[in-house]
């Protein structure tokens, strides 16, 4: 059937994945350039890497609003289910479930990760989501590190790593990723949404283009692409 990977902006995606409509840390209330309002989106499952404000701050309300379940690492399973959310789901590092449309599981990533009233908000992950005879690998918020070869060993064919630099890894460190990743294809996120994560996009592409072998999908606000 495919998979339609749709960028909120950020760090943003939903996926949909047969019937079901998969969100991944929507950032939407405070993303001027997100084309959709957390008001509107549709989900049936939240995925949340880490527990910053940019990433977490517009699920509980989602998940309220849609009925979503949320799926993170136990301590963001837990702060959002304190929220008001019925429904939870709290993983650990390495582990995984199926949830109907696929498997989830959590990857290391190498940031830090508080929740918006300052508690603790367990150790930042990355997912990576098998369905539909695809595996797509989203990096979260990370540094490059050399585990990603054993990322990549899982036989990644679409990954989604930062590039803006300043908070996370920049285009220099992602093009090693993705060199260590191997994907089929590759798009970029968590850039150009404050000033200090400008970066230019089409040279980046052009660089993944001459230096990896993956094929790079940059989408603006709001485009897709079905894989």
């Amino acid at each position: 059937m495919g998979i339609k990977a749709t960028w909120l902006s950020h760090s943003g995606f939903q996926l949909e994945i047969g019937s079901h409509k998969i969100l991944i840390d929507p950032f939407l209330s405070g993303s001027q350039l997100a084309p959709t309002s957390a008001d509107d989106i549709e989900a049936d499952f939240i995925l949340i890497t880490h527990g910053h404000g940019d990433h977490i701050s517009d699920t509980p309300a989602i998940a309220k609003r849609t009925g979503a379940t949320v799926v993170g690492m136990v301590e963001i399973a837990g702060w959002v289910s304190n929220q008001g959310v019925e429904s939870t789901v709290g993983n650990n590092m390495g582990g995984g479930m199926d949830h109907g449309f696929g498997r989830v599981e959590f990857t290391p990533a190498w940031h830090s990760s508080s929740l918006p009233d300052g508690s603790y908000g367990g150790m930042p992950a990355g997912i990576i989501i098998f369905a539909d005879g695809l595996t797509i690998y989203h990096a979260g918020d990370t540094a490059l590190f050399s585990d990603m070869q054993l990322i990549g060993d899982k036989g990644i064919d679409v990954a989604i790593v930062p590039i803006g630099d300043f908070y996370t890894m920049g285009p220099d460190d992602s093009i090693k990723a993705v060199n260590y990743l191997k994907p089929k294809f590759v798009l970029p996120m968590h850039y150009n949404t404050f000033p200090v994560l400008q970066q230019d996009a089409a040279a980046w592409a052009d660089r993944i283009h001459k230096e990896t072998g993956a094929e790079p999908i940059v989408l603006d606000p709001g485009g897709a692409h079905e894989f």
